[in-house]
């Protein structure tokens, strides 16, 4: 991002922003005591410094109706003259509410008597601006405890064909252009500004002012526009992080084919088979598919006889026993 800077043409006139630590900015002062305009370092809106002008009833110092004690800037603002101007004022909480006017920013013509041509004050609750030949043109309710920022541009001329207003408050417009006899005829103006009062007013009044500049273009009275690079340094966004490999899932397996079963086969009868042969223990022929009988015990009843691990030498010796026998028979006959 950048600012843009202020254009050439521009050329802040004066400044009356108290950071001179004084008021020697001003021309001269209207105040029964330096208590009634005193610099503060707070509140303040911008700087280090601001004015904290104080009334209280009965402060006259120039023997004149009202009560006041205010800063002059002898501007002396000439006929065809074109200025912008800005400030900021604050009320605190207990500034007075009553129905009578108080002055806070004036242009006062060189003439003696009158109201003057130009002026901002609070009646009741509410902050207006007049001209002399229009009346109010503008009115905001009244914030307390808050920093108001005023804008004004002006025409200065006794023409109310040429002479025009235009105001912003607190950043947004709030008077659209309008021609106005924005000074007397034969008469130049200058700046007051501090606190200037209805003399019935009786409660202490305070108002807070800073930042007052005057100047010949907008530039210098609002804020810088800011606009983007128009080559913007890259943004790093840091080291690209691998990716999550992909598993390879494989070759997809074709699925088990599905077997045809076909159409129902109607189940072959069940064959009978041979007859189940007898008992081998009850006499009778043994198929050669028989399955072999699991040898009796002794304890059996249909046990008759057999080899054993203990009987096997016994019947050895009987065979060859009966074999001598039959031999012996053979010889006699």
């Amino acid at each position: 991002m950048c600012l843009l800077p202020s254009l050439a043409a521009a050329e802040i006139v004066w400044r009356g922003d108290f950071e001179t630590g004084d008021r020697s900015q001003f021309s001269t002062t209207q105040m029964v005591s330096s208590d009634r305009l005193q610099l503060v370092t707070s509140p303040v809106a911008e700087g280090k410094y601001a004015l904290k002008a104080t009334v209280k009833q009965g402060d006259d110092p120039i023997n004149s109706s009202g009560n006041r004690n205010e800063l002059v800037y002898l501007s002396r603002e000439k006929v065809g003259s074109e200025y912008w101007y800005r400030w900021k004022v604050m009320f605190p909480n207990d500034f007075p509410s009553v129905d009578a006017w108080q002055l806070f920013t004036q242009w006062h013509h060189d003439g003696c008597c009158g109201s003057p041509p130009v002026e901002f004050f609070v009646k009741g609750e509410v902050i207006r601006m007049t001209v002399n030949d229009s009346g109010t043109v503008w009115s905001t309710p009244l914030k307390r405890g808050v920093w108001h920022e005023f804008i004004f541009h002006v025409k200065w001329s006794p023409d109310p064909a040429v002479g025009f207003v235009e105001l912003w408050h607190n950043g947004k417009q709030a008077l659209a252009k309008k021609k106005a006899m924005t000074m007397y005829a034969g008469q130049s103006s200058y700046l007051k500004m501090g606190l200037y009062r209805d003399d019935s007013i009786k409660p202490v009044g305070v108002v807070y002012h800073d930042g007052f500049i005057q100047a010949t273009s907008r530039e210098d009275v609002f804020p810088p526009v800011v606009q983007p690079d128009p080559d913007p340094a890259p943004v790093d966004a840091g080291t690209p992080v691998d990716p999550v490999p992909v598993v390879d899932a494989g070759t997809p397996v074709d699925p088990v084919p599905v077997v045809d079963a076909g159409s129902p086969v109607d189940p072959e009868p069940l064959d009978p088979g041979s007859p189940v042969d007898p008992d081998p223990t009850q006499g009778g022929t043994k198929p050669d598919s028989a399955v072999k009988p699991l040898p009796l015990d002794e304890g059996d009843e249909r046990y008759q006889g057999g080899c054993s691990a203990s009987g096997g030498s016994l019947a050895a010796f009987s065979l060859l026993g009966l074999m001598g026998l039959m031999l012996s028979r053979r010889r006699r006959s």
